[in-house]
């Protein structure tokens, strides 16, 4: 249940100018990291220090740290989404700006209707979903085509441009298994607990924890074999780049994740959302006014359209969201105000909050 009524405002506008901010800048500070360090450095030394904080964290807390079960499942998702689609995202920035990368990341919603096969009569059902996977599609294209086309001399740096923007968009895909499976995996557990009448899970900050454990694993292993490492000399990092790894693990891994946790469980999910919209922004604000990369019109074009996409995507979660539903009644029971005499006006209020009681009693029900 959403507490929004004893969450201090203070905190809750703090909470999402972090999620909003931080989590948008992170590409800009990945992109700066790797001036000084190899993409798999930058991973390893991220998730391997804040998994541990997290779990330390955890542990000072009283939560239990393992079960099985669970430990198996936040690694296989941790792999996916934060080995597999930070990977992508580090690997990429290499070649493509932190404000393209941005973008792409924001169109991941495209995959999770394409790939999520139980709700697809009810996703391509809905015309908006329709027209805003298309233009997910188109938006994502014309990105591709602006990098690619774009003239910039050297034929092996078009190419790797084009390797990196796949790369990139595989990286989405992976976030989008990895999050379907934690989704539809859920629900099973809980059908099993229900079942059993034993409930084995751990706490969503511990199996955040195992997950940056895994994927700081992962790309510890990768940087030890692919040279990263080998050829790494921390000595030779100056404190400016060492700064971009801290801001990446206290503020990009460790608050903004606490942030979105805890508004998840104070406000509506739909509202938070909506970082999804401002994360891309302040990517490239970051991308134009920081770094030497360029931002054209045909850039902002695509992120118009693609952000566009996102909210067709998303329309009916919005459009049935409990914010939407007590705006549209507070208006209905406004206009009735305005029509009545203002003797009736108690009675109408009444009535209408009468038939809102009964639609909840029966939904419970259902």
């Amino acid at each position: 249940m959403v507490k929004q009524v004893k969450s201090p405002v203070a905190l809750i506008v703090f909470a999402y100018l972090v999620v909003y901010i931080v989590w948008g800048s992170t590409f800009f500070f990945i992109e700066k990291a790797l001036h000084a360090f190899p993409p798999f450095v930058i991973g390893s030394i991220r998730f391997l220090v804040a998994g541990s904080l997290l779990m330390g964290y955890c542990w000072l807390k009283g939560y239990r740290l393992f079960e099985k079960n669970a430990v198996k499942q936040a690694a296989f998702v941790g792999f996916l989404l934060l080995f597999l689609d930070m990977a992508a995202i580090i690997w990429s920035e290499q070649f493509v700006s932190s404000g393209i990368v941005s973008i792409i990341a924001a169109a991941t919603v495209i995959w999770f209707i394409v790939l999520d096969k139980p709700r697809w009569k009810e996703n391509f059902s809905r015309p908006t979903t329709v027209v805003g996977l298309i233009m997910g599609f188109c938006g994502v294209f014309m990105l591709f085509a602006e990098q690619i086309f774009a003239d910039k001399g050297d034929e092996h740096d078009q190419s790797m441009i084009l390797i990196a923007m796949i790369v990139m968009t595989l990286g989405t895909i992976a976030w989008t298994i990895g999050s379907l499976y934690t989704k539809y995996g859920r629900k099973s557990a809980a059908e099993n607990a229900e079942a059993e009448e034993t409930p084995k899970d751990l706490n969503v900050m511990v199996k955040t924890a195992w997950q940056m454990l895994t994927a700081g694993v992962a790309f510890t292993i990768v940087g030890a074999t692919n040279g990263d490492y080998a050829g790494f000399d921390f000595a030779s990092v100056s404190l400016e780049y060492w700064g971009a790894i801290l801001y990446l693990i206290t503020m990009g891994s460790i608050l903004a994740f606490s942030c979105y946790i805890w508004l998840l469980q104070v406000r509506p999910a739909t509202e938070v959302s909506t970082h999804a919209y401002v994360n891309p922004i302040v990517a490239l604000l970051l991308a134009h006014f920081f770094t030497d990369h360029v931002v054209t019109s045909l850039q902002i074009f695509g992120l118009v359209v693609v952000l566009s996409s996102v909210l067709l995507m998303n329309w009916t979660m919005y459009s049935e969201s409990k914010l939407v539903h007590n705006f549209k009644r507070k208006r209905r029971i406004k206009k009735l105000r305005n029509m009545a005499p203002k003797a009736s006006i108690p009675r109408i209020v009444e009535i209408a909050e009468f038939a809102e009681n009964n639609k909840k009693q029966k939904a419970e029900k259902i």
